[in-house]
């Protein structure tokens, strides 16, 4: 009786914590559809109700999408978990009598599947309807099926490698996995940081140099200001999928490469380009990538020795009436479990990155000592890639990793008086 009591109470959790997830939805489009034509302060001059309209709509549409996708996949979830369809996947898997390192490897590789199989018409109807819609997608369906199937051998490569290693670790560590596993991980992601943007992003872009030598000259010529030594200025072919723009560092230690979208090169001139890099350049200069990895790697070290000494138990096993008991179907439910217990600290979170975006943004001032053009910057940014200028202030509190631009704006004008 006592299990069912729990098992209630974690099913209550959860529907609280997705109706929360809702609600703020909810909140936030209702005050987009309220606020959506007015001009912001910052906009004047720089943006007219029919690109605010069409804003509106592009938001709208969207997160009618969203919504849609997370609450079919709610369900499933739901009906994979209380719906007894873990008990008869676990047991399927079971039966194959396949090694433990094996078993594990093929009971998640197939969840992933059966996952990305489900996002598929949601990224259809993304890409071909909505983007499309709106001028933004420029990728083929050739194109988009090749991305496709990169990324699923991609995954499926690095799943079954760390699949392998990490219950290889379990098997041969019974009572000291949680710690070797945290280091796996963490030695695995910093791997994949350095190999990245030499192995990976190649198998879906194409670097070249931005072949403009004044503007290079001038990007490293302001990196040296702040003793960031740059490898190479590249250029990738992002418009051969959308017109969004971006622009990003790469590299680990000293030496950096830093990356242009086309889309970025065609759309701002060279001051704007440099503020862009300026405010990634204080992203490296404050440490911040640092300091994220070193907060998320001790939350993890706790979360992952906190997740030893419930596996150790037939808690979770019996809660759910799984058989046979096997540490797969735990790992499932205790990520379900997870995923309601953290609700609450992603404000948090988000809260320290927009306070190292507003540093961000202080030091590129700094730096480049005009505002202007990281105004317009965003300005840009905003207008080009139809961002909803008027986010729920809740909503942003809850979700935003980046302040809202027109708050972004606001505090650019105080660092300039």
């Amino acid at each position: 009786m006592a299990m069912q009591n729990y098992l209630v109470i974690i099913f209550i959790g959860y529907l609280f914590v997705v109706l929360c997830g809702y609600w703020l939805r909810f909140l936030n489009l209702g005050y987009l559809k309220k606020h959506g034509t007015d001009i912001p302060s910052g906009f004047e001059g720089h943006i007219d109700e029919e690109l605010l309209k069409k804003t509106k709509e592009y938001t709208l549409e969207h997160s009618r999408l969203d919504l849609i996708e997370s609450v079919l996949n709610n369900i499933l979830l739901l009906v994979f978990l209380f719906g007894g369809l873990l008990n008869l996947y676990n047991s399927w898997i079971s039966s194959l009598r396949l090694p433990f390192i094996v078993s594990g490897t093929l009971f998640f590789i197939l969840l992933s599947y059966a996952g990305t199989v489900l996002s598929i018409p949601f990224g259809l109807y993304s890409t071909f309807k909505i983007e499309n819609k709106y001028g933004f997608k420029t990728i083929t369906s050739k194109l988009w099926i090749t991305d496709f199937l990169k990324s699923l051998l991609l995954s499926t490569c690095l799943m079954g490698i760390v699949l392998s290693v990490v219950f290889l670790i379990i098997h041969v560590s019974p009572h000291y996995w949680w710690l070797w596993v945290w280091g796996f991980f963490l030695l695995f992601s910093l791997f994949i940081m350095y190999i990245s943007p030499y192995v990976i992003e190649p198998l879906f872009h194409k670097f070249t140099p931005i072949g403009e030598e004044r503007l290079e000259e001038k990007i490293k010529e302001l990196m040296r200001k702040v003793n960031i030594k740059i490898s190479k200025v590249f250029t990738i072919d992002a418009s051969k999928r959308s017109r969004h723009t971006n622009a990003y560092f790469t590299g680990i230690g000293k030496v950096k490469r830093i990356i242009l979208f086309d889309t970025l090169l065609e759309n701002m001139n060279h001051d704007e380009i440099l503020a862009v890099l300026a405010h990634e350049a204080g992203h490296w200069k404050n440490k911040h990538i640092l300091k994220q990895i070193v907060f998320l790697e001790l939350i993890s070290l706790i979360g992952m020795y906190i997740s030893f000494r419930i596996l150790q138990t037939d808690f979770l096993i019996d809660l759910f009436q799984i058989q046979p008991d096997t540490l797969f179907a735990k790992l499932v439910i205790l990520g379900f479990i997870g995923s309601i217990v953290s609700f609450p600290f992603s404000p948090l979170s988000n809260y320290i990155s927009r306070r190292f975006e507003k540093e961000a943004d202080a030091f590129a001032v700094k730096l480049i000592k005009d505002s202007e053009s990281m105004t317009r910057v965003l300005i840009k940014l905003s207008k080009d890639n139809l961002a909803n200028l008027h986010p729920h202030p809740l909503y942003a509190a809850f979700y935003y990793s980046h302040p809202p631009v027109v708050k972004r704006l606001e505090y650019l004008r105080n660092l300039s008086h």
